[in-house]
């Protein structure tokens, strides 16, 4: 069973392509959002993160060449040294736990539909994560946090050090950004 304390990482770095990834390895953050990668080179992409000491967690809906099928979460865990994937959809946040994944929900909280649906999305996968998008919303947070015993993430939108203390100070544990100056933080 993989666990990552992300009371330890509160600034996770989230990677688009080859150039960040080289930057986000030499940042002080230890979990890693693979925001990009392929069929083909997703394995060497996490074992690069693997062997710098950090953890690898791949977005699997952005992963080119890979279907939105439980299927693809047995790939990711049988061939790569990922610690964890993010997914939007609840089949394979559940099947990466019953893997041993460090497993994250992702949910795009554009209305509030989205948001009162968010609690039943939980209950059908228990992730270990729910990342909360956009991440710039800190009374949505905090009001998540509050109904919610699952741990919240932030992304989406996050780009200064101000977005990154509201999204903690409203509760979240962690957030997760491109915005490559805020890895430091």
């Amino acid at each position: 069973m993989s666990t990552i304390d992300l009371s330890v990482c509160p600034v996770i770095a989230a990677v688009k392509d080859d150039a960040q990834l080289e930057r986000a390895i030499r940042s002080d953050s230890s979990v890693i959002f693979f925001l990009y990668g392929d069929i083909l080179n997703i394995a060497e992409l996490c074992e690069r993160v693997s062997a710098a000491g950090k953890h690898a967690i791949v977005h699997l809906d952005l992963v080119n060449g890979l279907a939105g099928r439980e299927i693809a979460v047995d790939f990711i865990a049988k061939t790569t040294k990922a610690s964890g994937v993010i997914s939007t959809k609840p089949s394979l946040v559940r099947r990466a736990k019953e893997l041993g994944l460090f497993a994250i929900l992702r949910v795009f909280v554009i209305d509030s539909m989205a948001l009162a649906n968010l609690q039943k999305e939980i209950q059908m996968c228990v992730p270990d994560v729910v990342e909360l998008l956009p991440g710039v919303m800190p009374e949505v947070i905090r009001s998540v946090v509050q109904s919610c015993e699952t741990p919240i993430v932030a992304g989406g939108l996050i780009a200064s050090k101000k977005d990154i203390m509201a999204a903690l100070g409203a509760g979240a544990v962690a957030v997760s950004t491109t915005h490559e100056e805020s890895w430091n933080l």
